[in-house]
């Protein structure tokens, strides 16, 4: 070991430092775990998820300003093709972008796949279909806009209020700047699922309901979706 009297300080530390612990110890050495990898290689739920969609569906799935994820009656009901059809095209008309890159996204097929799976195996629930939910997408019949006003009297009113403008616990639902905003689907998944991280039961949830409610049919959630696109207002022209 010698010839380390002729090497700088730093140096000689080094290659001693190697010769007792192996070159693999050595200062400055990267990190496997922290390799870069390309955006289009991440595979990972928990970053895909971070980077594009905490920002609206919130931090852990819930709590944002779009509709929850974290709902294990959403996740129950929404079939697996539906789910990865709206993160690779996304909803036309609201906030809600496509995600595939063939659609002018950043995801590839896999990783819209990821995101899909993931979703289900970390907030769905196994036991989710013993209830008998609505169906997630809408009968081919239009609901009646008239008979929804019944059923919207004894599954809503009571916390939105007569005509959906509101209470003093509960904001209102017949509001143009939400209401523009939301496809019909997205009303029926709320009409169904309501919002559980917001305290809004779900539509066979009979908390805060009269005594001999008994949950919503198909065609019943139908209706009130109807009833809530009728307070829609016509966009204006644009000049």
């Amino acid at each position: 070991m010698t010839y380390l009297k002729t090497l700088p300080a730093t140096l000689a530390w080094s290659l001693g430092l190697c010769v007792f612990t192996g070159c693999d110890n050595l200062p400055g050495k990267p990190d496997p775990a922290k390799k870069f990898v390309p955006p289009a290689k991440v595979l990972d739920f928990a970053l895909l998820y971070h980077k594009n969609c905490a920002g609206c569906h919130g931090k852990d799935g819930k709590f944002g300003p779009a509709p929850p994820l974290n709902d294990p009656v959403f996740l129950t009901i929404v079939p697996d093709v539906e789910l990865i059809k709206t993160l690779t095209f996304g909803r036309p008309g609201t906030e809600m972008p496509a995600f595939a890159k063939e659609q002018g996204g950043t995801l590839t097929v896999e990783q819209i796949q990821v995101l899909a799976a993931g979703m289900k195996k970390r907030w769905g629930k196994p036991d989710g279909a013993q209830q008998k939910w609505p169906p997630y997408l809408p009968p081919a019949d239009k609901g009646d806009a008239w008979q929804g006003q019944i059923v919207f009297a004894k599954a809503c009113a009571v916390c939105h209020g007569d005509k959906g403008a509101g209470t003093d616990g509960v904001g209102p639902i017949n509001d143009p700047a939400f209401l523009n905003l939301a496809s019909a689907q997205v009303l029926r998944r709320y009409v169904i699922t309501g919002r559980p991280d917001l305290g809004m039961p779900n539509c066979l949830d009979g908390s805060g309901r009269s005594l001999d409610f008994t949950g919503l049919t198909s065609a019943e959630v139908n209706d009130v979706v109807a009833l809530l696109l009728s307070w829609k207002q016509p966009a204006r022209d644009k000049k």
